[in-house]
């Protein structure tokens, strides 16, 4: 017998956070996310995006074991802006039974169009601007910091409860110790010496002035892609707080024109390979062992989490500018060690982005799916 129940208690909420990691404890490539953050993330006093939301999260039970768990979630910010009445899901992680996962959907569907939406989309743990969307390609390898990891069925599964694909989404890697491409160079060569261009490390002492540029830059640069949500001033400040500990300003760039920030590198440092054997927890030992790994550069890949220019330093030979910030990231990736990285994530139909990556020598290596069912 399956049985699907709202997270109401204590203890409901401890097996909400417990349930991935007995779930994935045999696959190699899952990375235990540290426990104190998914619990601070599921926290409506400690997650900002509750303050313009409001979600239900859902555990699945057969026979009294617990097999599944899903997220509902209705975003208010995103549906005053494009003029709908979505809710999301996220937080999906099932045993391989389509009657389980059915029973997930379908609860997390009541509760949705009960407060009437029309339409249910994911998965968004919980929003766009966090882990968006189900891995469906590149299985080999671990994930990067605030990218998803999953078994192959969960688009079956998905699937076979009548969700249709909405968008593909790309992760890119590259390796810093192979060459610019020579045209790229060129590029980048010509855009350096453009007056008054600099490109300056991000201050850590000024976190929050910093991140208020990054997220001015980032409401400019992806305001046309396809579910982009601004930052809210509450997100920012806690952006700048989770940031300063785990972020390395040589490879956190801002690109400065006559001093009036034009454009944003921001890569962060692979803490997964920092946190992989600590089951999540980092209390009373743990924390150490990842101060020890992220201070003494025991850390050798990162992901670019950001690349942008706002709309009005694009045209001329600052159209090349993010050409100068690829160059100028994998020069500084080669000098610390970070050897392989990440770019992530990227629409499918950005071509324009998309072509521009490629021509950097990245390839794609993973590709993350996000569907969409009318309730």
């Amino acid at each position: 017998m399956i049985q699907v129940v709202a997270v109401s208690s204590k203890s409901l909420r401890k097996e909400f956070i417990e349930f991935p990691y007995r779930f994935y404890k045999h696959d190699p490539h899952w990375i235990p996310p540290l426990k104190i953050e998914r619990k601070e993330m599921i926290d409506p006093k400690k997650n900002p995006f509750f303050q313009n939301a409001e979600a239900c999260l859902f555990l699945a039970f057969k026979d009294g074991k617990p097999v599944g768990r899903i997220s509902a979630q209705i975003n208010r910010l995103h549906n005053e802006r494009y003029a709908e009445k979505t809710g999301h899901f996220g937080f999906f992680d099932c045993v391989d039974d389509p009657l389980v996962s059915a029973a997930l959907f379908e609860e997390a569907s009541r509760w949705l169009k009960s407060r009437g939406m029309e339409k249910i989309c994911g998965p968004m743990s919980f929003s766009i601007n966090e882990e968006v969307g189900v891995l469906v390609d590149g299985f080999d390898s671990p994930p990067f910091p605030f990218m998803a990891h999953n078994p192959p069925y969960y688009d079956r599964l998905i699937g076979s409860s009548g969700f249709v694909k909405v968008k593909e989404l790309l992760a890119w890697r590259y390796d810093s110790r192979c060459e610019v491409p020579e045209a790229a160079r060129r590029i980048a060569e010509a855009v350096c010496g453009h007056p008054g261009l600099v490109i300056r490390e991000m201050n850590l002492k000024r976190m929050e002035d910093e991140i208020r540029i990054v997220s001015d830059i980032f409401n400019s640069a992806w305001s046309k892609n396809w579910g982009f949500i601004p930052w809210t001033e509450a997100e920012i400040k806690k952006g700048a707080k989770d940031l300063k500990m785990i972020l390395d300003p040589k490879i956190a760039l801002i690109a400065e024109v006559n001093g009036i920030p034009a454009a944003i590198s921001i890569a962060i440092p692979n803490y997964h390979e920092a946190i992989r054997d600590l089951n999540g927890r980092l209390f009373p030992f743990g924390i150490f062992k990842f101060l020890y790994r992220l201070k003494r550069r025991k850390i050798k890949s990162a992901r670019v989490a950001l690349l942008g220019i706002k709309k009005e330093f694009r045209a001329g030979v600052l159209g090349g500018l993010a050409v100068l910030l690829y160059v100028e990231m994998r020069r500084r990736s080669r000098e610390l060690g970070y050897w392989n990285s990440e770019l992530s994530w990227t629409l499918e139909d950005n071509e324009k982005i998309n072509h521009g990556i490629g021509f950097m020598g990245a390839e794609v290596y993973k590709k993350y799916r996000v569907y969409e069912k009318e309730l």
